[in-house]
Order: C-alpha cells, then sequence, then structure tokens
C-alpha cells in the first residue's frame, strides 16, 4: 500500500503557508486550527519548507519576540523532506522515524499534491492490522 491512498481522504485542502506571511500569522493560522506544522510554499505551489511548533519555540529562543515580524521563509525547516505517491506506507514510516519528524508532504512534478502525518500512517497501519486479525479469526472459526 502507497501513500497514494491519503490523497482521497475527506480532510480537505492542505493548510499551507506562503514564504512571505509573517510568522505572527502562521502562528495564528496553527492555533486557530489547531494544528502543529504547515508546508511552507512559493506561489507556484513547490513546497520549500516546514514550519512548526519547534520552530516557533527555537526561533524565540534565539531572536526573540521579533521574530513574530519575519516572513516565515526565513525561520522555516528548509529543505523539507518530501515523498512521491507511491512510496509505500512502511518506507515513509521509516523515513520519519529516521529523520525524527512528523509530517511529509506529498509532491509531484515539484508540486505539492498531499501532506501526511505520522499519526495518518500510523492509524492506517492499525486499521490493516486489526483488518488482517479479524479475518484470520475468522478463517479459524469458520475451519
Amino acid at each position: 500500500m502507497t501513500v497514494a491512498r491519503f490523497l482521497d481522504d475527506a480532510r480537505g485542502p492542505v493548510i499551507a503557508a506562503h514564504v512571505t506571511d509573517s510568522v505572527a500569522e502562521v502562528v495564528k493560522l496553527l492555533a486557530g486550527r489547531r494544528i502543529g506544522c504547515v508546508p511552507v510554499v512559493e506561489h507556484d505551489q513547490r513546497v520549500v519548507g516546514i514550519f512548526s511548533e519547534r520552530d516557533v519555540i527555537y526561533g524565540l529562543s534565539t531572536r526573540g519576540a521579533e521574530m513574530l515580524d519575519l516572513p516565515v521563509g526565513e525561520v522555516m525547516t528548509s529543505p523539507p523532506e518530501t515523498i512521491d505517491k507511491e512510496m509505500p506506507v512502511l518506507a515513509a514510516l521509516s523515513l520519519m522515524t529516521r529523520r525524527r519528524i512528523r509530517h511529509l508532504p506529498i509532491v509531484e512534478d515539484g508540486r505539492m499534491i498531499g501532506f501526511i502525518s505520522i499519526g495518518d500512517l500510523v492509524k492506517s497501519r492499525i486499521d490493516r492490522i486489526e483488518a488482517e486479525a479479524d479475518a484470520m479469526r475468522e478463517y479459524i472459526q469458520s475451519a
């Protein structure tokens, strides 16, 4: 199973920030949507970074409150780790674990077409394991 299955779910459009948005604007977006990070895109939807709660904490500790007035493009994590839609779910989970990241943009022809979290992938794996266990129980009971 590949991460392409997450492109058709009912979560709606990906919330993203633009490189020129101020950090304060993006922090309000994170708080308002109750999310931990956003991909940062240029105007052609090319992903150039990720901005997360960690970037806020690091920026405040190194630059102080004036960091809130900077463009998010100056304080985001860049370059972002990206994947294509054909990546297997287990490979994406492995990448996230190795790199200690929680979100991955799915990119096609250089443009973002989706955004997944480690929670999405773990839930998918648990659902699949539970379905396999149910099938095994049914098989054993019918034998």
